[in-house]
């Protein structure tokens, strides 16, 4: 009896040292999986195994105002190899170039030849060829699913979306700004993996009115034989762009056709002599400061002579004009006047707070900086009255424009949402109320009796003010070259948008004998106002027809 109880004590010794045993592994354990717990990406790099394992990462969605979809990830396969793996190389280089002869047999021979873990050899394989190489049963030859860029919209958004690289890495236009705006940060430490739901990114623009202006460029340039169009649509209230083609574009599904010259996004990234459109900032610099007043006489007779330069008008009046026949019949000599009456530092002073000094603050990284003359003698201040001698985007001047006639108030256009409280919290007064008020009256005189005629478009109440830019060339300007403009807005006693078109070379129409904006911009900005006028709900007025008007009202409304 006495043996046996020793023996049971020894083995009651035994299970406790066993258990005792048990809970130090187990704690071991438990501390380790803490530990790689708190440190998520070292505990990935210790248990990768498989180039599966390391998918690309994932991409917000970008979306118009309305949630229509302007890119987005799409699952594709890359072929890779595993070269240590491959126990016959020239029977794999044999056997994949077979189904993808597009693959260098020498190179691919190199590749495989090495002791590497990991080495890609083609990038988005369709499904028929990744289907027809698995079936090949190389070993060490596998695929990774990766994401790659879709843009449904093509070439419509093309500048603005922009497009990404093999690596699915933003490289152009709003795709390179989310990256630069902490997608990149996300990525590298695995919170923006595939898989994981990212926030769409909702844009200003509205696929539907942009659609409508680059088909109407499209037409303008068939029409006109031109080489080049630009359209932008901005609220005035909020300086939110809701349309900006250029043509040519590109299609983002094919980023290659982006190296082409011919297809830069010229409404941002190309400056340009805009013309006689500078002349309503002359203007309105000239309201605003009191130098003149709307009634204000001014020679425009015979010619202004400036040193050894003598400025003239196309079509003059040959008379003494009034500040506001001045901006109707865009007379240069004009428009010189009011310039070197308020002096080259006030002058300067002004174009400045506009913002045509300085490259535009917006989110799209494609952006040029002006080019402003380095002095300022006199007959730059009178160049200058009449857009010749400085050189802008055309969104520079669609900004500037809008600043003009929404009371006043000059902030950075937007590609995102913005409300006018959000807008007034950023912007500076570049004009007063009143003078703004006075640029409205002068838009319509123009849009009614003026060079902007071609523009109206029943029950919108259009302004605007034409420009006809002699293109500069080496040793002067070309007389046969022409870059043409209409800056537009509507409706013009309470202007929502503000609308421009810039036509590169436009010839005349058979015919005519003239291709001056007033004869192909200002057409074109009828045309797109006429489409996008109720896409904006803007609805038309006709003046003395109250009960259609109030029709249409509760129509938008439901």
């Amino acid at each position: 009896m006495r043996r046996k109880s020793v023996r049971n004590d020894g083995s009651r010794g035994r299970i406790a040292l066993l258990l005792a045993g048990c809970v130090a592994i187990f704690g071991v354990i438990s501390a380790r999986l803490v530990a790689l717990a708190n440190a998520p990406t070292v505990a990935a790099s210790i248990y990768a195994t498989s180039p599966q394992d390391d998918v690309q990462a994932a991409r917000p969605d970008i979306v118009d105002r309305n949630g229509e979809v302007l890119a987005t990830d799409l699952a594709t396969a890359s072929l890779y190899a595993e070269p240590r793996n491959i126990t016959d190389v020239d029977e794999a280089v044999y056997l994949l170039t077979q189904e993808l002869p597009e693959l260098d047999p020498e190179k691919l021979r190199k590749d495989l030849s090495t002791e590497r873990g990991f080495v890609w050899l083609k990038r988005e394989v369709s499904g028929r060829k990744r289907e027809a190489v698995h079936n090949l049963g190389i070993p060490g030859i596998g695929f990774l699913t990766e994401t790659t860029r879709f843009y449904p919209g093509g070439s419509t958004v093309g500048h603005i979306v922009g497009h990404t690289n093999i690596d699915n890495a933003g490289i152009a236009g709003l795709e390179k700004t989310i990256d630069s705006g902490g997608l990149s940060a996300l990525q590298s430490v695995g919170l923006a993996r595939k898989g994981r739901d990212l926030a769409p990114v909702r844009l200003s623009v509205d696929l539907r009115v942009q659609h409508a202006v680059r088909d109407e460029l499209s037409r303008a340039i068939e029409r006109y034989q031109a080489v080049a169009a630009v359209g932008i649509i901005l609220n005035a209230k909020t300086m939110e762009v809701v349309s900006m083609v250029s043509l040519p574009d590109y299609d983002p599904n094919q980023p290659e056709q982006a190296l082409e010259q011919v297809r830069m996004n010229r409404a941002m990234a190309g400056v340009y002599e805009m013309g006689s459109v500078f002349k309503t900032f002359t203007l309105a610099m000239g309201l605003d400061s009191g130098t003149i007043t709307p009634n204000s006489l001014l020679d425009a007779r015979g010619k202004l002579q400036i040193g050894k330069y003598a400025i003239g008008d196309f079509h003059g009046e040959n008379r003494v004009l009034t500040a506001s026949e001045v901006f109707k019949y865009s007379s240069n000599i004009g428009s010189s006047r009011i310039a070197l009456a308020l002096g080259a530092e006030r002058q300067k002073e002004y174009l400045k707070s506009f913002g045509f000094f300085d490259r535009i603050d917006t989110e799209l990284p494609e952006a040029a900086q002006p080019l402003v003359p380095s002095s300022w003698p006199r007959i730059t201040q009178a160049t200058v009255s009449f857009g010749h001698g400085i050189s802008v985007t055309p969104m520079h001047t669609a900004v500037a424009g809008a600043a003009m006639i929404n009371g006043g108030i000059y902030a950075p256009p937007t590609f995102f949402p913005r409300s006018e409280a959000e807008m007034m919290k950023i912007g500076r007064r570049v004009i007063s109320p009143q003078a703004s008020k006075q640029m409205r009256d002068l838009f319509l005189l123009n849009g009614v009796e003026g060079s902007g005629k071609n523009a109206r478009v029943p029950g919108y109440n259009v302004g605007g003010k034409t420009g006809t830019a002699e293109k500069a060339v080496k040793g002067g300007y070309a007389k046969n070259k022409r870059l043409n403009s209409f800056l537009a807005a509507f409706p013009i006693d309470d202007p929502q948008y503000v609308v421009l078109v810039t036509i590169d070379e436009p010839k005349p129409e058979p015919g005519k004998h003239y291709a001056t904006a007033g004869w192909n911009a200002a057409p074109t900005v009828a045309n797109v106002i006429s489409r996008v006028g109720p896409m904006l709900h803007v609805a038309p007025r006709f003046p003395g027809d109250d009960a259609i008007e109030r029709a249409i009202t509760v129509a938008y409304q439901e």
